[in-house]
């Protein structure tokens, strides 16, 4: 039974594989906010910061309401990801990384048992706020920061990686390179999903990315060995 656990690949925090589920469950975020509620980014505070500084340039400040809570939310998942980092609050939780995939888990859980007639702010903010938990709690493959949510910075590492690998035969930017095109990748194809699962299912399609989280989980949980504490 361990030698078939030891071929499964390392899920842990900083692995290119936790990197990729975590890209695609970004991406699919982002598609199913911005199809099914208002237009509006969970993931993606920059786009809600320019369409709010965009509706209230044009005095629409009814429509620039919309974009402020989930901002809110983002802020206060940044700063609940910190206060689960005090040693003493860590200590209680024994893992907080894997807390906060499991709190991202029920929540995403949640908002696909919402009916339709629930306003669309109560589900763009609590997915912002769940955004912002992943982002703050995963932040590196390998050694290098790097964004599930979000592509720009990710774009902009491959393409500094791919430049040294290329013309500066740099053997360790190649492997940056491939492994922050893969995030990419993993990004685009998770808003694929979400904009068709969401277009053709509808709100529960968010299930969806529940799954790949449950998948995270017990993944992550086996790397970290409580499979085997469990069983000793």
């Amino acid at each position: 039974m361990h030698d078939k656990l030891k071929t499964i690949p390392s899920l842990s925090s900083n692995s290119i594989y936790m990197g990729l589920i975590l890209a695609v469950v970004g991406g699919f975020l982002d598609a199913y906010t911005f199809v099914s509620r208002d237009g509006v980014f969970a993931n993606a505070q920059t786009g809600n910061m320019v369409l709010l500084a965009v509706k209230a340039a044009n005095g629409e400040w009814k429509g620039a309401l919309l974009y402020i809570p989930p901002i809110i939310a983002f802020i206060l998942g940044v700063l609940v990801s910190e206060i689960v980092k005090i040693p003493h609050v860590r200590h209680v939780l024994y893992s907080y990384r894997r807390s906060i995939l499991i709190l991202e888990f029920l929540v995403l859980v949640f908002v696909g048992f919402l009916p339709l007639s629930v306003p669309n702010m109560v589900v763009t903010v609590s997915i912002a706020f769940v955004s912002s938990l992943q982002i703050s709690t995963f932040n590196k493959i390998d050694k290098w920061g790097y964004n599930s949510t979000i592509t720009t910075g990710n774009l902009r590492t491959a393409t500094q990686a791919a430049y040294a690998a290329f013309v500066g035969h740099d053997k360790e930017a190649k492997r940056q390179f491939f492994d922050f095109g893969v995030i990419i990748l993993s990004f685009f194809t998770g808003a694929l999903l979400g904009t068709f699962s969401t277009t053709y299912i509808g709100k529960t399609s968010i299930w969806i990315a529940a799954g790949l989280l449950v998948v995270a989980i017990l993944l992550y949980h086996r790397d970290k060995g409580y499979y085997r504490k469990a069983e000793q």
